[in-house]
C-alpha cells in the first residue's frame, strides 16, 4: 500500500473513467493478484456442484463407498481451498480499496496547496470537505471490481461451459441472461449518475453552510442572527433530505433488481433443468450439478449488478476529484500566470491604476477605506490576487513570474489559516530562522507575553486555527510569521483591529522601528486605526475604491472631514461627511450612481 511519504503520481484527470483507471494501473500487481484469487475463488465454488454431481452418479447410486469416499473428499479439499482463496481475495482487495482511498486523499490535499490562497476563490470549503469524507471511499469501494468483478465474469463463463456439456440449452439460456439483466438495470444506472451528482453538489453547499455556522457562531449570537441562519439551515437540510430520497428510490430499485432479477433468472434455468430430467434428457446428477451451478451463478449475477452500482456511484465521485484537480492556481482570478518577466532588480514602487494608489519603496504606507472592502481589494491587486493593472516599478504586476512576485511580496490577511503545530513551526512557516531572528519578530509583534504565558514557550502546541489563543494573540501570532518572513513588500490588512489600545499603540511602535526606517523594505497596512495610521509616512483616504486624498495623518485629520469622522469611528459623520466627500468627488450625477452601486 503506498507510504505515507510516497509521490502519489501523476493522476489522469481528462475524465472520472480515466481516473478509475489511473488508480488501477497506479497498482496494477495487487489488481492482478485480485483478480487472480476472485477468479479462482469464484471458478472453485462453481466447480463445488460438478464434484457433487459426480459424486452422486458415481458414488451414491451404483452403492460404490469408496468412490463417494474419494469425492466427498474432493468437495472437502475443495471447499477449504476456497475459504482459504476467500481470505486472501478479501485482504488483497482490503489493500487494494485502502491504496485507492489514500492515494485519492494525498491527490486532493496536493493538489489544495497547489492551489494555496487561490483555493478559496474556486471552490467552496464544503466541496473539498464532500470530497475527503465521501467521494473518496466512494471511489475505492468501486475498485471491487478488479476483483470480485472479474472473478464473476470467470466464473459466468466457466459455469456456462460445463451446463454447455450438460444441455445446449441450459448454457443458452446463461449466456443470454447477462445482456437482459444490463437492459434492466442500465437505465437506473443512469438515472442513478444523475440525482448523485445533485445530491453531492446540494451536500457540499450544506457542508460550507456547516463551517460558516461554526466559525461565526459566536458572531451570530451577538447579532442576533442565530435564528434565522438557523431556519435557512433547516430550510437547506429538507432539500437534501429529499434529494436523499431521490437517490435512496433509485438506489433500492437497483439493490432490488440485484437480488430479485438473479432469483428469477435462476429459478427459469432449474425449471427448465428439472423438465429436462423428467423427460431423461439429462441425469440425475446432473440436476443436481445445475441446480449447483443456479446457487453458485446468484453470486456473479449479484456481483454484475453491484459493481454497476459502484462504478456509477464512482463515476460522479471521480467527477468532482478530476473537476478538482483542473483547477489551476494560474488561471485563478490573479490574472492568469503571469509571462514569465522578471521582477524589477532593486526596489520599486507598486502602483494601483484602479484606486490611484502608489506604494513607494522603502515607506510605511496607510489605507484607510470609508468602506473596509475598498483597503482590502487595493491590497488583493498589489498583492496580485485580485485581476488588475497594478505595475511594479515599469512592469505589469501580471507579467511577471508569479513565483518571484510571492517571494518578495507577502498579503499579511488578519484571517490568515493557521495550522496545528508547535508555536515555533506556526511562526516559521517553510523557513528555518534561528532564535535571535524569532526573538525579533516576537518582540517587534508585541507577543512577548504569548510565548511567556505558553507552558513550553515556543515549543508548546498550538490547535488547529489557534482555537486554544485569544483573537487578539492570534492576530499577533500571524504579525509574527508575517515579520519573520521579512518580505521586501509587506501588505497588511487589520493587523491590530482584535487588540486594545496599549498593545496597539506598542505593535504600530515597534512595527515603525522594524520594517519603516528601513530603506530596502515597503509596508503597507489597510487600517482606519488612528493609531497606526499615525506611524505611517503617506495616507491614503479611500472613497468607493478612489483615493480622494493622501498626506500624512495629521495633515488628513486637519483638511478632510471625512478622513477625521472615520477614523474618529462616528458612525453618524461618516455618513454624512463621506456623503459630501463622495459628491464633492463625483458631482451631483456621478453621485447618484455611486449611491445606485452602493445599494
Amino acid at each position: 500500500m503506498i507510504d505515507a511519504y510516497e509521490d502519489p503520481g501523476t493522476p489522469d484527470s481528462r475524465g472520472p473513467a480515466r481516473y478509475l483507471l489511473w488508480l488501477v494501473r497506479q497498482q496494477w500487481r495487487r489488481c492482478a493478484v485480485g483478480a487472480l484469487l476472485g477468479s479462482t475463488w469464484t471458478t472453485l465454488m462453481a466447480l463445488s456442484p460438478y464434484l457433487l454431481s459426480r459424486a452422486v452418479d458415481d458414488g451414491l447410486e451404483p452403492g460404490d463407498q469408496a468412490v463417494l469416499a474419494g469425492w466427498a473428499g474432493a468437495i472437502l479439499a475443495a471447499g477449504t481451498f476456497s475459504a482459504w482463496l476467500s481470505i486472501m481475495r478479501h485482504r488483497t482487495m482490503t489493500r487494494v480499496r485502502m491504496d485507492a482511498n489514500f492515494r485519492t486523499v494525498k491527490v486532493v490535499i496536493g493538489q489544495a496547496v497547489r492551489l494555496g490562497a487561490a483555493l478559496p476563490r474556486q471552490v467552496g470549503a464544503g466541496e473539498v470537505v464532500t470530497i475527503g469524507v465521501g467521494d473518496v471511499q466512494t471511489i475505492a469501494q468501486s475498485l471491487t471490481f478488479v476483483g470480485p468483478g472479474v472473478g464473476a465474469i470467470v466464473s459466468y463463463s466457466v459455469v456456462a461451459g460445463l451446463l454447455l456439456s450438460v444441455s445446449p440449452t441450459l448454457a443458452a439460456v446463461i449466456l443470454l441472461g447477462v445482456p437482459v439483466v444490463a437492459v434492466l438495470v442500465g437505465p437506473l444506472l443512469g438515472r442513478l449518475q444523475g440525482v448523485e451528482s445533485s445530491y453531492r453538489e446540494r451536500q457540499g453547499v450544506l457542508t460550507a453552510r456547516i463551517g460558516d455556522l461554526s466559525g461565526g457562531l459566536r458572531v451570530l449570537n451577538g447579532l442576533g442572527g442565530k435564528g434565522l441562519f438557523a431556519d435557512a439551515f433547516r430550510r437547506d437540510s429538507r432539500r437534501l433530505q429529499e434529494q436523499g430520497y431521490r437517490v435512496g428510490a433509485v438506489s433500492s430499485w437497483i439493490q432490488a433488481l440485484g437480488v430479485g432479477l438473479p432469483t428469477l433468472f435462476l429459478a427459469l434455468v432449474t425449471w427448465l433443468a428439472a423438465r429436462l430430467a423428467a423427460q431423461g434428457s439429462i441425469s440425475v446428477g446432473e440436476l443436481v450439478s445445475v441446480y449447483g451451478y443456479v446457487a453458485v451463478l446468484i453470486m456473479p449475477v449479484a456481483f454484475f449488478i453491484e459493481c454497476g452500482f459502484q462504478i456509477s456511484r464512482a463515476l460522479v465521485a471521480a467527477r468532482r476529484v478530476v473537476r478538482f484537480l483542473a483547477l489551476d492556481p494560474d488561471d485563478d482570478s490573479s490574472g492568469g500566470g503571469g509571462r514569465g518577466l522578471d521582477a524589477p532588480a532593486s526596489p520599486s514602487a507598486l502602483h494601483d491604476p484602479d484606486s490611484g494608489v502608489r506604494v513607494v519603496p522603502g515607506r510605511l504606507t496607510a489605507l484607510a477605506g470609508a468602506r473596509p472592502g475598498d483597503a482590502s481589494a487595493v491590497v488583493d491587486r498589489l498583492g496580485r490576487f485580485a485581476p488588475s493593472a497594478a505595475t511594479w516599478g515599469s512592469v505589469r504586476l501580471d507579467e511577471i513570474a508569479l513565483a518571484q512576485v510571492r517571494a518578495r511580496i507577502l498579503v499579511a490577511d488578519n484571517e490568515a489559516d493557521l495550522f496545528a503545530g508547535t508555536l515555533r513551526e506556526l511562526v516559521s512557516g517553510r523557513g528555518e530562522h534561528g532564535e535571535e531572528a524569532i526573538a525579533r519578530a516576537v518582540r517587534a509583534a508585541v507577543a512577548d507575553d504569548i510565548v511567556l504565558g505558553l507552558p513550553d514557550g515556543l515549543d508548546s502546541a498550538i490547535d488547529a486555527q489557534g482555537r486554544n489563543l485569544s483573537g487578539g494573540q492570534r492576530q499577533r501570532v500571524r504579525l509574527v510569521r508575517a515579520l519573520l518572513a521579512d518580505p521586501e513588500v509587506l501588505l497588511a490588512v487589520e493587523p491590530t483591529s482584535a487588540l486594545d489600545a496599549h498593545t496597539e499603540a506598542a505593535v504600530a511602535d515597534r512595527l515603525r522601528a522594524e520594517r519603516g526606517e528601513r530603506t530596502d523594505r515597503t509596508t503597507v497596512v489597510a487600517s482606519t486605526s488612528p493609531l497606526l495610521l499615525d506611524r505611517a509616512d503617506t495616507v491614503y483616504y479611500l472613497i468607493d475604491g478612489k483615493a480622494a486624498a493622501v498626506g500624512s495623518h495629521q495633515r488628513l485629520l486637519a483638511e478632510e472631514p471625512g478622513y477625521r469622522a472615520l477614523v474618529a469611528r462616528d458612525a453618524d459623520e461618516i455618513d454624512e461627511e463621506g456623503r459630501q466627500d463622495r459628491q464633492d468627488l463625483a458631482g451631483e450625477e456621478g453621485l447618484e450612481n455611486i449611491e445606485e452601486s452602493v445599494r
